[in-house]
Formats: C-alpha cells, structure tokens, sequence
C-alpha cells in the first residue's frame, strides 16, 4: 500500500469511528453458487472509506478467469467498509473488514459465509495459534484481541506498553517458536515480541519510524520495512530502511538504508523464502542474503498507482495490483518470476491485498 495514502485513509477512520462508530449498514441481494475447486488467488478490495464498497474477488492461475464481488455474489450482502486482509486456514478464508470491525469467515470453495467475529474494534490482521486461538492485530486500539476462531468470539486481549488508543497500532504478524512478532506502525517504531503461552509482550525491538510490513525468510531472519513517516509528522521524519532482524535473538543484523523521500512498503517473500520483493514506486527484489541494496528495479512502474503485492509461492509468478485512481475498478498484473507480463485483470476498487488458497 502507498504510506501516504495509508496516512490519509486511517486518520479519516480515526474521526470516523469517533464520530459515527464507523457502523456499517448490510445490503442484502440475491445469492449464487459457488464451486471454486483447486489453486486459487483471493483479492482484499478495500474500497472507498465510509462508502461500504469494500469486495473480495477470485482468481485461477490456471484458466486465467477471474470473479468479482464472490462475497457478495454468494451470500446476497456486501462485505462492508475497508476490506484489509485475508488468510486461509484449514479451508475457511477469514476476511478482516477494518471499518466494520469484523471479520468474516467463509467456505473457500463456495464462498458461503460460515460465520464471524465481531466487536473488534479497528482489525487489521489475524493470526492463528490453533484451531481455538488467534490473535487479531488493530488500530487506534492499544490491545492486541485474542479471538476462539470455533465459536467466533473474543476471549482476551494483549495490552500493549507505550500506547494509547490514540496512538496504538499493530499490524502483520510472524511466528517463530512460541512467540509471535507484531510491527507496530501508526507513530511507532517497535516490534514487539509476544510469549503465545502466556499471552504477554515480553520484549520490544527499536527500528526505525513506522514499520509496515514483516515476513519471514527461510533462515529464521525476519524483514521489516519502515516508512520514514513523513515531512512535518510530529513522530519525526527519516529515510526508511529495510531491516534484517534473528528471530531467535531477536536483534537487527543489518540495516538497508533508502533515500530520503522514498516511499517503500508491502515487503513479501516467495515461496522457497530466498527472495524478498516490495513496492517503491517500482516493483524491486533481493536475495535474502544480499549485503547491499539493488540498483535495478525488477519491474519499472507503469505510471499508475502500485498498491498490492504477492508472490505465487508454488509458481513463482508476481501479482501486483494497481488502484488506478482510488475511484474506478483497480486492475491486476500478473508477471512470470523472470518479469514477463502473463496476465492482466481487472477487480474491485483499490485492490490492496492479496491471499493464496
């Protein structure tokens, strides 16, 4: 996602939920079925803060056919405000719907609703422990929710130290062991590292302003890409940086320096964990060993507006989506992991978010 437009679009939820409690009103149709076997790419559509235009769209790599709007299509109501994230497990896809402060649980074959979670507060991200634990990263929230994805309900919550309500933000989640690691981004500049037996945040790394992203490489080294805030942010204003950090030490082995006024984001890892790949205006890759930044983008920008990121992680290929101008229907580019242009396709508006089934 571009930071400047995350800047923007969460500063908008922050009043919103104050002034309105960002409720969202359903819009029920007609229903259809389903029958979605195989390999498949999901697509988070965020859609228009306040306009509950958020959707969920379907891609096979392998016929090339795409459907938009499956959530809505198949269970006749809309999916809600600002759809962030989505991750299968166990075949249920769980959609996490910021501004209506739920996350939806679906058959991902039929894309029939199979149940949700609800009075959350700003979700973000969910990761899961179990098949009765998970936990559930926000904003404008300090609390880390814990949620029993069995019955659908929140049993706890993680405090988190040196936030408020105001301030607080969580976002991606990694897992090494018995502790997960969470980047703090909205005027943070923390990992935080949570012990999953007993639910506490037992240390916190200092990185650089605003971490956005973290995954995890093949040699146990987690990667995070901090933003730098921006010009006038009362947080403070720096280069952004690409971090490695040990997961088992849980300290920063290197630190790649971009140049001030850079805008990287949405760090992702292939699927044999070697090759790292994020947005900064182009499309850029590096071997998770590499000692230095590249000089050479693996895909110029097409004068348009790069938003999402994935990596087939059995083929290999590169999706990125593009939200066009944050108004009309965003499009998907599909490139072979040698950057040749295999696909194309249109989806819902701003596409940010990309899940693998």
């Amino acid at each position: 996602m571009n930071n400047r437009a995350k800047v923007i679009v969460l500063v908008a939820t922050a009043l919103q939920l104050l002034l309105m409690g960002g409720c969202m009103k359903w819009e029920y149709g007609t229903e259809e079925e389903f029958s979605a076997a195989g390999r498949g790419l999901f697509i988070t559509n965020e859609g228009n803060f306040q306009y509950g235009n958020a959707s969920l769209s379907y891609y096979d790599p392998t016929t090339g056919e795409v459907e938009n709007e499956v959530f809505f299509r198949a269970n006749a109501m809309k999916l809600g405000d600002v759809a962030q994230s989505m991750v299968v497990r166990d075949g249920v896809g769980w959609i996490v719907v910021n501004n209506s402060h739920v996350i939806f649980a679906i058959d991902v074959t039929t894309f029939k609703e199979v149940g949700r979670i609800t009075n959350l507060t700003s979700p973000r991200y969910i990761h899961f422990l179990s098949d009765e634990k998970a936990y559930v990263t926000q904003i404008w929230d300090n609390r880390i929710f814990i949620v029993n994805p069995h019955t659908f309900e929140v049993t706890g919550s993680i405090e988190c130290p040196g936030m408020t309500m105001e301030t607080g933000s969580t976002e991606q989640m990694v897992q090494w062991g018995d502790y997960v690691y969470v980047n703090c981004w909205s005027y943070q500049n923390r990992i935080l590292k949570i012990d999953t037996r007993t639910d506490k945040v037992v240390a916190e790394l200092q990185v650089g302003i605003q971490p956005t992203s973290l995954v995890l490489d093949k040699n146990g080294k987690m990667w995070s890409i901090t933003d730098g805030g921006y010009e006038g942010s009362p947080y403070g204003y720096e280069a952004p940086s690409l971090y490695r950090i040990d997961a088992e030490t849980f300290t920063i082995e290197k630190r790649f320096k971009f140049t001030l006024g850079d805008d990287p984001s949405e760090v992702q890892i292939n699927g044999a964990g070697d090759k790292l790949y994020w947005l900064n205006d182009d499309v850029w890759d590096m071997d998770v060993t590499a000692e230095r930044l590249p000089v050479k983008p693996f895909l110029k920008q097409r004068e348009t507006i790069y938003y999402g990121l994935t990596i087939d992680p059995v083929e290999g290929d590169v999706y990125v989506a593009d939200a066009i101008d944050y108004q009309q229907q965003g499009k998907v580019y599909r490139y072979s992991a040698e950057g040749e242009l295999v696909d194309e396709f249109y989806v819902g508006v701003i596409p940010g978010a990309f899940c693998w089934k």
